[in-house]
């Protein structure tokens, strides 16, 4: 391996162009390879931006490189990112790891299989903001808390309204945020009751594996700044984080932070040969219990109209 890590980007769609590009572009840790995309306009356009090849052949890609960054839809990643475990390279992989359970089930096998390092981008998770409360909330006595996500990225027409948000609906693009914030905060979550419908809102209760309970709502079909809010309250009272309350220039600095530490962890644990805290199995945690709950939501909705 280089001194250097060779990192090659798979996709260029949205959040191609405005975080995981930019992030490997402005990165001391990684060396920005090149892009490959299913469809080789964007990904020249993306390409040139960036000064970097776009790569005709992803084999040729997974060859140039030593790890992998994804920003594809979750069926297309799981199916890729396999490829590239078993190609001996690492993987920072997006959310949700997988379209379902079986896949990032699937993946996680792979990876383990191969023995190489996974990661994934919970883009909150790196905030500077985010760890300090979660190291508050480790402190704090709690017995239970809330969590809340609303945005618009599955409002066709919108800028992250991509074909796989705008068919799936929100659970399965916030799930993973609203869920790990409250597990991260709260304990694991080993039971969740699911009400709602995924394409307007959705209601969450979870139990925690430590008797803690939560409550979380979340909706991508809504015409407001998106942004997630964690509570967590007990007898001194309440710790909270509003990631949709940070202003323009707080919400761009937390952005930075996170491209940076992303990079700055991956490259690390990849040289280590370690785990990260947020591997590819816990993007299939959190995929499992997206998939009780939209089990719920559906025989729920088949009740009703039995």
């Amino acid at each position: 391996m280089t001194e250097r890590l060779r990192v090659g980007l798979v996709g260029a769609g949205p959040w191609a162009h405005l975080f995981t590009g930019p992030m490997l572009a402005a990165s001391a840790d990684v060396e920005f390879v090149g892009i490959w995309s299913r469809r080789p306009e964007p990904a020249q356009e993306l390409a040139r931006h960036h000064g970097v090849t776009a790569f005709a052949e992803l084999p040729d890609l997974f060859a140039a490189s030593d790890a992998m960054v994804f920003s594809v839809p979750p069926s297309v990643q799981a199916a890729l990112a396999a490829q590239a475990a078993r190609a001996g390279l690492a993987v920072l992989l997006d959310k949700p790891v997988g379209g379902n359970v079986a896949e990032a089930e699937a993946l996680a096998a792979a990876i383990d299989t191969a023995g190489v390092v996974s990661q994934v981008i919970l883009t909150n998770r790196y905030f500077d903001a985010t760890r300090s409360f979660l190291a508050a909330a480790g402190e704090f006595d709690s017995y239970g808390g809330r969590a809340a996500f609303f945005g618009n990225g599955c409002v066709p027409g919108t800028y992250f309204a991509t074909p796989w948000r705008v068919a799936e609906g929100g659970l399965l693009d916030l799930g993973p945020h609203v869920l790990d914030a409250l597990d991260a905060a709260l304990g694991p979550i080993e039971a969740i009751e699911a009400h709602g419908d995924p394409q307007r809102l959705v209601l969450l209760e979870c139990r925690h594996a430590n008797g803690r309970l939560s409550q979380a709502a979340l909706s991508a079909t809504t015409n407001q700044p998106g942004g997630l809010m964690v509570e967590v309250h007990g007898p001194a009272g309440r710790l909270a984080l509003d990631v949709a309350a940070f202003t323009q220039a707080q919400s761009e600095a937390e952005f930075a932070t996170a491209q940076r530490v992303i990079l700055s962890e991956f490259a690390a644990a990849v040289r280590a040969g370690t785990g990260h805290p947020l591997d590819v199995h816990r993007g299939v945690h959190l995929q499992r219990l997206i998939a009780d709950a939209a089990r719920q939501l559906t025989d729920r909705s088949n009740r009703c109209s039995a």
